[in-house]
């Protein structure tokens, strides 16, 4: 399966990335997380460092627009094959540097395309 990096996931159990992982999970695919906060969700432990994370083929993100750009070379570093923008997050000049890198961007809900197969 597609190795996960759920970027920008939460502690919070309410938080659509804090349910992501969970769904990731539950659907037996490898996910790695990165968070501004340190923790734990169920097994699996949320970095808020990024220099550890490797063969990573999709990348999730749920931090917005604004915030992003201070992430921009690290997305580069990790070198996903694809990164889907979840709602709240689109971003058509993180698409351009990211397309120009030849890594697909697909805007879409990570819970909806789990559920739907289409993952």
């Amino acid at each position: 399966m597609k190795k996960t990096l759920v970027f920008g996931a939460s502690l919070k159990s309410n938080r659509y990335s804090n349910l992501a992982v969970k769904r990731l999970m539950a659907y037996n695919i490898e996910t790695e997380a990165f968070g501004l906060k340190a923790g734990k969700i169920n097994e699996l432990q949320i970095k808020n460092y990024l220099n550890d994370f490797q063969n990573i083929h999709t990348i999730t993100l749920y931090i917005g627009a604004a915030r992003q750009p201070e992430y921009y070379e690290d997305f580069l570093k990790i070198n996903p094959k694809r990164v889907l923008f979840n709602p709240g997050t689109e971003n058509p000049a993180l698409y351009k540097i990211l397309k120009d890198r030849g890594i697909e961007v697909e805007v879409a809900c990570t819970l909806v395309l789990l559920s739907t197969n289409q993952y």
